[in-house]
């Protein structure tokens, strides 16, 4: 997977590319500098961002911060929508004060922003040094994609992007992979490597990447701030608009942080649409002043396609925030562990977290902790915990655990059972299977790119986000099947292909409709599409997770919820096509 969606829309059109363009060497040395840098960025960003989720929920004594489910989806949600809405204001600023020197202050953020995440305890804390980070990834993101625009041409644009777009993904699948096994030895290391990561890119930057602003500076180049928010307002709407959606948009994100309860902030919100609703009447049709205007919509056409689009980010963001929660949680692996152990031990066990040296301590604190009164409740919450160091322990042997006499376990008996269960019921780490992910959109992409060729887009869009769905049911019956992590992997290539279909489509579109004049614009403001639907997955995925999973114990609730969404988000457009898509297109011809 790659959050990079505006470029994939080119991988389309590679097999097109003839001559001397086909040859990966044809390029400048800045676009090979910025493939670079992107390949060691992305590394660090999904070797943390992919693993975030364990890393929140794991507990203290495993080095892990220990928070509950909906901070967790607060935390990913204000980041990830942050980082799509603020490339629209950055990449106006690289335009204005050069790519390099914004390039240097985004590593500059995010070097030291990485290394402290893995230094911090507190919820509060770590919230803020990953907006900063997140801050420093919004001026990297719009720089890096403008730097390989500027360094390609008409004919070899397509063959550029296409490369760009494959060294993303390598970064992302190599990313989660390293820290599968820094994480083992530490989180504090796992963090390291990340900042390292970007520390190197301070080298490319200063002695070899040259500015592309630069060299093209020209007036349309240079956006100022004022120009944006009057585009803005011609795309979105206007001021009014603003201040009604996004004071509401905040109030979302204020129960994850334990101050207001969901009721509360539902009353309030509900006021807040009452008062806009009579500002609305008694403000004029016009007015110099932005506050007594009427609240006016901008593209309304776009603005409904955006609005769809967001609920295909909203399922879609799941992959990350929330399945490798749910393979830790609910999936049995040992079916994969079988296989990779036929195959070679030594890779059996690089896949799996599972130690014995952590385990014996635990198992011992655990028989301690519990030495009366050992209720299911009680039972549930330790194989929880014990789910965290990559076993997956049947209720009857956590019960057998707590009620063994504490003269008994001494540290040989528990190291004789930790052995027993990390031959029985050692698991992969998710990670390893989400990255499967990343590594089948390398190989795949472009095959998946030349077959929607022969459809219409529409169909193809509907098509890739009824595969998303269909990933997800499966992903809901898993845990009751024999070879649940098998069905799991499978989960995750349908999904994979519903997303090589969607994502470079759902840009190809806009491209398409679109004056060329205005073609780009517009492409940016899809953006704002992964935003809202990166929020709402986000808030989605920490408050269904914990209610349907944890409360409810019915794991499967919480993907039938998503998988529903994405149904409702293909019924959508199958409605957008059939009634609003000609109004967008006839745009062209304006």
């Amino acid at each position: 997977m790659s959050d990079e969606q505006i470029i994939v829309k080119d991988v389309n059109s590679i097999i097109e590319v003839k001559g001397k363009t086909n040859s990966i060497f044809g390029f400048s040395n800045n676009y090979y500098v910025a493939n670079t840098m992107e390949i060691f960025e992305r590394l660090a960003w999904y070797g943390i961002f992919g693993v975030l989720s364990l890393y929140m929920t794991a507990p203290t004594d495993l080095g892990g911060l220990g928070v509950s489910d909906q901070q967790r989806g607060t935390l990913s949600a204000v980041v990830m929508s942050f980082i799509y809405l603020l490339p629209v204001i950055t990449g106006a600023l690289g335009d204005r004060y050069g790519y390099r020197r914004m390039l240097l202050i985004s590593f500059a953020l995010m070097t030291p922003s990485y290394y402290l995440l893995g230094q911090v305890d507190s919820y509060g804390t770590f919230f803020l040094i990953y907006m900063v980070l997140a801050v420093g990834a919004a001026i990297f993101k719009p720089l890096i994609v403008g730097t390989v625009s500027r360094e390609t041409t008409d004919e070899n644009r397509s063959l550029g992007f296409g490369l760009f777009y494959t060294m993303v993904n390598i970064g992302g699948f190599l990313g989660p992979l390293t820290v599968a096994y820094l994480r083992e030895i530490s989180w504090d290391l796992a963090f390291t490597m990340a900042a390292a990561a970007i520390a190197i890119n301070f080298i490319p930057a200063i002695f070899l990447f040259k500015d592309p602003a630069k060299e093209s500076d020209s007036p349309k180049n240079n956006k100022s701030i004022k120009k944006i928010l009057i585009e803005v307002q011609d795309v979105l709407g206007n001021g009014r608009l603003a201040l009604l959606v996004v004071p509401i948009m905040i109030l979302l994100l204020i129960p994850g942080t334990g101050l207001l309860e969901w009721k509360d902030v539902g009353i309030i919100c509900f006021l807040w649409l009452f008062i806009n609703f009579i500002w609305d009447k008694i403000s004029k049709k016009q007015n110099y002043n932005w506050y007594s205007s009427k609240i006016k919509l901008g593209n309304v056409p776009f603005i409904l396609y955006l609005l769809i689009l967001a609920g295909f980010w909203a399922v879609y963001i799941q992959i990350f925030v929330s399945l490798n929660i749910f393979i830790r949680d609910y999936i049995n692996t040992s079916d994969l562990i079988t296989f990779f152990n036929s195959i070679d031990p030594i890779m059996s066990n690089f896949i799996s977290g599972a130690n014995v040296e952590k385990l014996v301590p635990l198992i011992q604190q655990l028989n301690l902790a519990h030495t009366e009164n050992v209720t299911p409740e009680i039972i549930q919450q330790v194989y929880f915990k014990l789910t965290n160091y990559s076993v997956m322990i049947p209720a009857n042997e956590i019960s057998q655990l707590l009620n063994l006499d504490q003269s008994y376990l001494d540290i040989n008996k528990a190291n004789i059972i930790s052995n027993e269960w990390i031959s029985k019921y050692q698991q992969v780490k998710p990670e390893i299977i989400a990255s499967i992910n990343f590594g089948s959109i390398v190989i795949l992409q472009l095959f998946f790119s030349k077959f929607s060729a022969k459809f219409k887009i529409f169909h193809v869009l509907i098509g890739g986000t009824l595969l998303l769905s269909l990933s997800y049911l499966l992903l809901a019956v898993a845990p009751s099947l024999l070879i649940s992590g098998t069905a799991v992997v499978a989960a995750v290539l349908l999904f994979s292909i519903g997303e090589m279909l969607v994502s470079p489509k759902s840009m190809e579109y806009i491209a398409m409709v679109m004056p060329k004049e205005k073609s780009a614009m517009y492409q940016g403001y899809l953006y704002l599409a992964s935003a809202f639907g990166f929020l709402a997955g986000g808030l989605l995925s920490g408050v269904g997770y914990e209610y349907f999973a944890k409360t409810l114990n019915k794991p499967g609730y919480f993907w039938y919820m998503f998988s529903i969404i994405g149904v409702i988000s293909a019924l959508a457009l199958l409605v957008y096509d059939k009634y609003f898509s000609n109004k967008l297109e006839s745009q062209k011809q304006t």
